[in-house]
């Protein structure tokens, strides 16, 4: 039988929209579409995507160590952008995190994204290398 380990973040929207922030069955990890927001519910840097960036990476990596994973074993992010014309300071951020790791990503522009001043929303799958070895 394969376990089900969750985790979540304190962020505000968990609880009512009834998610978490990472689930971990087996080996694959998912980590839900994460925003620059404090557990009080304070956009993190508005506006700054650069900052926004750096902030949701660092509540992703908490995320993954909570349910036994690292950033080294993420394989995908999905990265939401409402301004595509910042790309280079987002690239910077995540390039800072992934630059060894490689995973493929994925960055689009979209209309907007949940809270004021969000510029940038991601998410994340995990495959837990097999550390043993």
């Amino acid at each position: 039988m394969t376990t089900r380990r969750s985790a979540t973040s304190g962020g505000p929207y968990e609880d009512p929209f009834g998610y978490c922030r990472a689930v971990r069955v087996g080996d694959h990890v998912a980590v839900a579409g994460t925003v620059a927001v404090d557990p009080e519910g304070n956009t993190i840097a508005p506006g700054d995507m650069y900052e926004q960036t750096a902030a949701v990476l660092a509540i992703i990596e908490r995320a993954l160590v909570d349910v036994g994973a690292a950033m080294t074993d993420v394989v995908r992010t999905r990265s939401f952008l409402t301004d595509i014309g910042q790309w280079e300071a987002f690239g910077k951020a995540h390039g800072e995190a992934f630059r060894l790791i490689k995973p493929v990503a994925t960055a689009v522009e979209v209309k907007g994204l949940i809270g004021d001043g969000i510029v940038i929303e991601i998410e994340v799958d995990a495959i837990v290398a097999d550390r043993s070895a």
